[in-house]
This record gives C-alpha cells, structure tokens and sequence, in this order.
C-alpha cells in the first residue's frame, strides 16, 4: 500500500494529519520487528560448521598417527647361535630362531649318527644363545670317558661324563647336567658356575651347596650322580 493510498483512507476516517503521521510509524515498526522475527525463527540448515564441530567429527588422539609396532622387544634375541658338536653328521655353528630345542639343533647339524647316543642329551630342552651342544657316542656315553671337543666348551672340556647313567659332578657340562631329573637349564648353569668358583665336588652331597638344590632335590639325584 503506498503513502498517498494510506493518507487518502486515514482522511475518509478523520483521522488528523498529525495522527496520520504517528500510524504509519506504528505501521512501520510493527512491519520491521514481524521482519526480525521471521528472520530469528529461520531453519538452521544453512549455518556452516567448523572442522572441529562438524557433526561426526573427533579429534584423533595424540600419537594416533604413529606407526605401531616396528621395535624389537628389548632382551628377546630373534635368534640363537649355537655350537653343536659330537656324533652329528655335520658339526659346526649353526644360528636357530629363538625358542629352538635341542632337538632342532641336533636335525640343523645333519641329524644324529648311527652310533649317538640319544639318552644322552634331552632333546626337548631349550636351547641357550652361545652354547655348545655335545653328542655323544654310545660308547663314549657307556664307557664314561669324555669326548676331547675342539675349542672347549662351555662347562668342563668334553662331552657328559657318565658311566650306566651316573653323572660326573665334576666333568658333565651343562647339557649333560640338564637330562637329570629336575634340573633345567638354569641350574645346570647355576652347578657349572658354582665347580668353577669354589672348586670340585667333593662328594655327592655337596651338590647341596648350589642354590636351589635342596635335600629333597638331591635324594632325587643322589644315585643318579657321583664324583670322581
């Protein structure tokens, strides 16, 4: 509606040109605040979103990014080297993944010869990194006399010293004191390591002094070891 159009209908009312002038101000705030709320009451479908507050969107955590894994675990050698000797087909170094057994190093040297003795060594045990494993013949094994191993070894120099299955305290190695019966690994190494520093065994009884051997381990042991 135009201002004249306005007017001529204000005049026909009688209504006075002052109050003319006051209506259509009222008019036109009452046009301008249906404007503004009309505009506030507006969807919001078109507002934008930031990167951080689009919906959906996290942020990734710190370090998220890196690459996992990639390091080798600290102490865990991905290999053993192992010095395998006696009556195997082919002796020499050989390197072996870890968690190998005796077993896997004996087939690695070409498997045993017809004349090894295999209760002479437990094939099952775990192999240590830097050992030397000895095989001996069933003559050696029987007889009790010791194999001469080039480059000596890591316990007493030769190969299990035993006669019917007894031991030798004082010249088995560690291969030969881990097939006794509750003896592993650690305390063979544990019986070497104690001959080496306080001297031969004098008697049976004195296995009793290396640490976790006991009285009830050595009645276990006591008629499968001597010393001489």
């Amino acid at each position: 509606m135009t201002g004249e159009r306005l007017e001529e209908l204000l005049r026909r009312a009688g209504v006075s040109s002052v109050t003319q002038a006051q209506v259509v101000v009222v008019v036109v705030l009452a046009l301008a605040c249906a404007g503004w709320f009309a505009w506030r009451s507006r969807p919001p479908g078109g507002d934008e979103f930031t990167a951080s507050e689009a919906p959906g969107t996290t942020e990734a955590p710190e370090g998220a990014g890196d690459a996992p894994g990639g390091s080798e675990q600290a102490g865990e050698p991905a290999e053993l080297v192992v010095h395998v000797v006696g009556a195997v087909a082919h002796p020499g170094v050989y390197r072996l993944p870890a968690g190998s057994r005796v077993a896997d190093a004996v087939e690695a040297a070409g498997g045993a010869l017809g004349n090894a003795a295999p209760d002479a060594v437990n094939f099952a045990r775990l192999l240590s990194d830097g050992e030397q494993l000895a095989l001996p013949t069933r003559e050696e094994w029987g007889s009790g006399k010791a194999q001469s191993v080039p480059g000596g070894g890591s316990g007493a120099a030769g190969a299990p010293a035993a006669a019917a299955g007894v031991v030798d305290l004082n010249t088995a190695d560690e291969a030969a004191l881990d097939t006794l019966p509750g003896v592993g690994p650690a305390t063979a190494r544990r019986i070497v390591e104690d001959r080496a520093a306080n001297g031969p065994f004098a008697r049976p009884e004195d296995l009793m002094r290396v640490s976790g051997i006991g009285e009830k381990k050595y009645e276990a042991l006591k008629d499968l070891v001597t010393v001489r």
